[in-house]
């Protein structure tokens, strides 16, 4: 290798770096609410009584700050450049961060939860579509594969963070690690394809027009749908998983925290086989179809083997997390379907409309345990098949993007 060639890999690895480490930072927080909602709101005084009802209400405001900001920083992506956004939303995230350490009630809670939202939903969108646009397309899967994964890693992080430190000083450590990495970002360079487009007379983040052409509402709700897996896994199997433990008849209770940790465990060797599966087999759509089929079987297994052990049951909590790694694929899938002015639009609210998702997911699974008095694991089939064959019909629908050219602009 010349040495031209070499300092050209690191200027592009760099970014790629410190797009991972963004996304690190994203779920770490994402995840830890849902590790440290007992004690925190224990010691904000709410009673036990309340602690679900109260435990939702704060996880639905963060998610509709997701909503709103995954809308936000796409088209501000899209209009004002990709870095510009990557600072804006670190920046927010880390203040809210910090913020919710000291909250003082339930009410200044759900604020620090609103803007943390806000900010989290900038950070994976953007930064796919940063890296897909400044590597070769021959690489572009490796780069994302990476993001993808080891921003994972700040799930299991978060996991072990809120086992052993005090809910106030886990959120401490997020936005710590947020202000470290907006430090980070003041060396990586915007994009060569979106420089060329900037002065282009054209609408640019156009979220409106995503719902206005038929062809491309179609292509838009496709790339959402083929996501939904990812969050039935997450949002039921995984989030509910004492409760399944308890249903499975196992002899000991699962611990959210590491049914959480070995299931995003598996999600990251997940994101590393699929993403460079997919540059291997020159395919993202062949990839999709294989982990989606392997994920639907591992749920089956994981719904009616009733494991007798809770190692057991772990055990099945990292292979279906494994399953769902297509993540990372998904989300460059979303980024390379799209022109390069509706691109980080598109890359960053698909994800985050997926998460928004979850709500439904879940609201669908308990409705027909309450409402239906279904068992635990066939309202979770049944829920789960739906969001399977959502998914598979989307994906056969789907333009194959593996070898697509970044550099064009979405006609009007």
């Amino acid at each position: 290798m010349t040495s031209s060639s070499t300092t050209n890999a690191k200027v592009l690895s760099f970014p790629v770096l410190v797009a991972a480490l963004g996304y690190f930072v994203d779920m770490y927080d994402l995840l830890l609410f849902g590790i440290v909602r007992v004690p925190s709101l224990r010691d904000l005084g709410v009673a036990p009584e309340k602690m679900l009802e109260i435990g939702t209400m704060l996880l639905n405001m963060q998610m509709i700050g997701m909503l709103f900001g995954g809308i936000l920083w796409g088209i501000l992506g899209d209009k004002k450049g990709r870095v510009s956004v990557l600072f804006g939303s670190i920046l927010l995230y880390s203040i809210a961060n910090v913020a919710n350490a000291f909250v003082p009630n339930v009410f200044w809670y759900s604020v620090a939860r609103v803007f943390a939202g806000i900010g989290l939903a900038g950070e994976l969108g953007v930064a796919v579509t940063l890296v897909s646009e400044i590597l070769p397309k021959e690489k572009r899967g490796y780069g994302t594969a990476i993001v993808a994964s080891v921003g994972i890693m700040g799930s299991v992080t978060a996991a072990i963070v809120g086992d052993y430190l005090h809910w106030n000083w886990a959120y401490i450590v997020g936005g710590a690690l947020g202000f470290l990495l907006l430090v980070l970002r003041f060396k990586i360079m915007e994009s060569g394809i979106f420089s060329n487009m900037k002065n282009e007379n054209v609408k640019k983040g156009d979220f409106i027009g995503l719902f206005t052409n038929k062809k491309r509402f179609i292509r838009y709700i496709k790339c959402i749908l083929i996501g939904l897996p990812t969050w039935f896994v997450i949002g039921i199997l995984i989030t509910f998983s004492p409760e399944f433990g308890r249903f499975f008849g196992l002899a000991q209770p699962i611990a959210a925290s590491k049914a959480i940790m070995f299931s995003y465990s598996g999600l990251v060797i997940g994101g590393i086989i699929s993403g460079f599966g997919s540059q291997m087999i020159r395919s993202r759509k062949k990839i999709l179809w294989i982990f989606l089929v392997a994920t639907y079987i591992l749920t089956i297994v994981y719904l009616y083997l009733e494991p007798l052990t809770v190692t057991m049951f772990y055990g099945l909590c990292f292979c279906i997390g494994l399953g769902i790694g297509y993540w990372s694929v998904f989300v460059t899938v979303g980024a390379e379907q799209f022109g390069t002015n509706l691109r980080a639009t598109v890359a960053t609210t698909v994800p985050n409309f997926v998460r928004g998702a979850t709500v439904l997911i879940t609201s669908s699974f308990t409705f027909l345990i309450t409402g239906f008095h279904f068992s635990m694991a066939n309202s979770a089939l049944l829920v789960g098949s739906i969001t399977f064959i959502i998914a598979f019909i989307a994906l056969s629908q789907l333009e194959e993007t593996f070898d697509k050219d970044l550099d064009y602009l979405e006609e009007y």
